[in-house]
C-alpha cells in the first residue's frame, strides 16, 4: 500500500468561517406606497377641485357668451332679410304711387286719376297677400276687442248693439298675429224713451 493516507471526507472538510451578514438590498417602493405618499391633503385636494371647477365655469361662460353673440347675429340677419322681403314687395307700389301723382298733375279726367289710384291700391293688396297679410273684417261684424279698437259709439236702431257700423282705419293681421287693430264705430242701443210727466201709468 502507498504511504499516502486517505482521509475520509469528514476529516478533510473544514468548517467555513462565519461570514458577515449580507447587506439588505435596496428595493424601490411599489406603486401603492408611491400613491400613498403622493396623496394630497384634504385642503390641497379641495384647492385643486376648486381650480378645476373654476376653469370649467370660465370655459362654460365663454361658450355661452359666444353662443349669445351668434344668436343675436342670427336674429339680426333674419330681421334684415324679413325687412328686405317686405320692401321688395312694397317698392313697386311706391313706384306706381309716384306715377299716379305725376299723372294727376296734368290729368283733366278725374275718373282716370281715380282708376289709376285704384290700380295702385289693388297692387298693394296683391303684395300684401303674397306676404301673408290680410285685412281685418270690420263693417257688419260683431265687435271683437281682439281685432277692433272702438273709438266711438253711436245710438241706432238700424243695427244690433255691438255691431261695427263704420271703419275709420283698417286693421291687418298676418296669420294669427294681429299687426294693427281696426279703428271702428260701434252701434249702441238708444235709451228707452222716458214717460212724460202726468201720463197715467
Amino acid at each position: 500500500m502507498s504511504d499516502v493516507d486517505i482521509k475520509s471526507p469528514d476529516e478533510d472538510t473544514e468548517e467555513p468561517e462565519p461570514s458577515a451578514k449580507k447587506a439588505p438590498v435596496a428595493t424601490l417602493p411599489d406603486d401603492e406606497e408611491v400613491g400613498a405618499e403622493a396623496e394630497l391633503s384634504p385642503l390641497e385636494a379641495a384647492e385643486a377641485e376648486k381650480a378645476k371647477l373654476k376653469d370649467q365655469l370660465l370655459r362654460t361662460a365663454a361658450d355661452f357668451d359666444n353662443f349669445r353673440k351668434r344668436s343675436r347675429k342670427d336674429v339680426e340677419l333674419a330681421e334684415r332679410k324679413g325687412k328686405e322681403s317686405v320692401l321688395r314687395e312694397i317698392l313697386p307700389v311706391i313706384d306706381n304711387l309716384e306715377r299716379a301723382v305725376a299723372a294727376s298733375s296734368e290729368a283733366v279726367d278725374v275718373q282716370a286719376v281715380r282708376d289709376g289710384v285704384n290700380m295702385v291700391l289693388k297692387s298693394f293688396e296683391e303684395s300684401a297677400s303674397r306676404l301673408g297679410i290680410e285685412r281685418v273684417q270690420s263693417v257688419g261684424e260683431r265687435f271683437d276687442p281682439n281685432l277692433h279698437d272702438a273709438f266711438q259709439q253711436i245710438e241706432t236702431d238700424e243695427h244690433p248693439p255691438g255691431t261695427v257700423v263704420q271703419e275709420y282705419q283698417p286693421g291687418y293681421k298676418m296669420g294669427d298675429k294681429l299687426l294693427r287693430p281696426a279703428m271702428v264705430v260701434v252701434a249702441r242701443k238708444p235709451p228707452e224713451p222716458k214717460p212724460e210727466e202726468g201720463d197715467a201709468s
